[in-house]
């Protein structure tokens, strides 16, 4: 039987002192008090990418709580599942799973390694969870359920490797690759996985740390160094693994940068250190695959450039395209209500999701009445398609910093004329580039 699965994540104050115990009841009280927890779970059901944020909390929560996120996923839950706390509700068809989780408030340290009598950068370590990513895996929005499928993949890998599958048997090599156009928000995407995992998996490992690889800046300023480097920086990661009670996120963004095609290489088109950079790094990958406490997550956006012994090592390599109308209508919502919410915009009307607007035009609602504003930025998002989540992002501060001339707030109508004219003028801009 399909059930609901519910992820209840509590984020406890920065000086909260209770004990998690005492924190867990409370919530609990909550969820089965709650008249509308119900019709929570029916709105969270209907979403495409499925979470609610609740910020306004009851008076019992508020002095230790500062936010609850629910998510919600479909899917047969075994009896024996053991990940996060679960609870059973009194509608045996829904399973609640409970973390309760603090932000690291400490910034990003920087690791360096000596070259040529020179301390060079290296990697950045991120303590996970961490108040520079939380809201980030929220407010991604993407066309197809990539954020879960995702998820659902690191923690499988994951439990695989507690539960001692041979993986000479069956191959898994906890490494993922996100691929596709600039912009689209791969590295983001990965720096939000980390961060979810951190979460997700709290029970299981004391930390967690993400450790950020800029393979670019660093191997093309000391390429003929560079298979050095690459063992260098993994005898380093591994110092980390060897604690089986912390979680290793490695992220290496632009990995064609170390993984280029050894094909290319051979033919003479490149030095042949670049064939020791490909070799040093597949040795290494092969090397820390057999420690449980350990993801990689890679980006590139030129995959074609990529050699296929380490596409072949890949578990998961997931295209992120540029967004579809839908989706660039979520992104123009989300940033709409962040603006009225600080008083940039002011707004009469309420802001549906593109289902719900799509379910008011079927049912035959007036469009130039009560959602006049949506029909209009669905417009704009149609007249956007092509543009990057990156750039779509940029429209409202676009919108208003070239044609409000500081008069805020701006009403509904006006700013969504605003950010029409901010479309028009990026895809001149971007012709003139040409």
């Amino acid at each position: 039987m399909s059930d609901y699965l519910i992820h209840v994540e509590v984020l406890q104050k920065r000086h909260s002192i209770a004990d998690e115990s005492e924190i867990q009841g409370l919530v609990t009280d909550w969820v089965h008090c709650n008249q509308e927890w119900d019709q929570m779970v029916k709105q969270l059901a209907e979403r495409k990418d499925s979470y609610l944020l609740i910020d306004k909390l009851p008076k019992q929560l508020s002095p230790n709580v500062e936010a609850i996120n629910i998510s919600l996923t479909r899917r047969c839950v075994p009896s024996d599942d053991t990940s996060g706390h679960t609870w059973q509700l009194s509608d045996t068809s829904r399973t609640l799973k409970y973390y309760l989780y603090r932000l690291n408030y400490d910034s990003v340290t920087t690791d360096e390694m000596e070259t040529n009598e020179e301390q060079l950068p290296s990697a950045q370590h991120t303590i996970l969870p961490s108040i520079e990513f939380h809201g980030l895996w929220e407010s991604l929005v993407y066309d197809l359920h990539i954020k879960d499928q995702l998820l659902e993949f690191v923690l499988t890998a994951l439990m695989f490797a507690d539960k001692g599958v041979d993986n000479k048997l069956i191959n898994w090599n906890k490494v993922v690759l996100l691929h596709g156009p600039p912009g689209t928000g791969k590295t983001s995407l990965c720096r939000a996985l980390a961060h979810k995992l951190s979460i997700r998996l709290k029970h299981r490992y004391k930390s967690s740390q993400l450790i950020e690889i800029n393979s670019h800046s660093l191997f093309s300023k000391w390429f003929s160094e560079s298979g050095k480097l690459v063992m260098k920086l993994f005898e380093r990661i591994k110092e980390f693994v060897e604690f089986d009670d912390q979680l290793i996120l490695v992220l290496i963004d632009e990995v064609e940068s170390l993984a280029h095609t050894r094909q290319v290489s051979a033919n003479g088109s490149e030095p042949s250190d670049a064939i020791r950079v490909v070799n040093a790094l597949l040795t290494q990958l092969d090397g820390i695959k057999n420690y449980t406490n350990v993801v990689v997550l890679t980006t590139s956006n030129v995959t074609g450039a990529i050699d296929l012994a380490f596409v072949d090592r890949a578990d998961i390599k997931q295209y992120i395209g540029l967004p579809c109308v839908e989706t660039i209508y979520e992104i123009y919502r989300s940033c709409i209500q962040e603006l009225v919410k600080t008083s940039i915009v002011s707004c009469d009307e309420s802001i549906l999701s593109y289902n719900q607007l799509k379910c008011s035009a079927q049912t035959g609602e007036a469009l130039g009445t009560t959602f006049a504003g949506n029909y209009k930025l669905l417009q704009i998002a149609e007249q956007s398609v092509s543009l990057s989540g990156r750039t779509l992002r940029k429209i409202p501060f676009l919108a208003i910093a070239l044609f409000s001339c500081g008069q805020i707030p701006i009403n509904f109508p006006l700013f969504l004329d605003f950010m029409a004219k901010t479309v028009t003028k990026q895809f001149d801009d971007r012709n003139g580039l040409k």
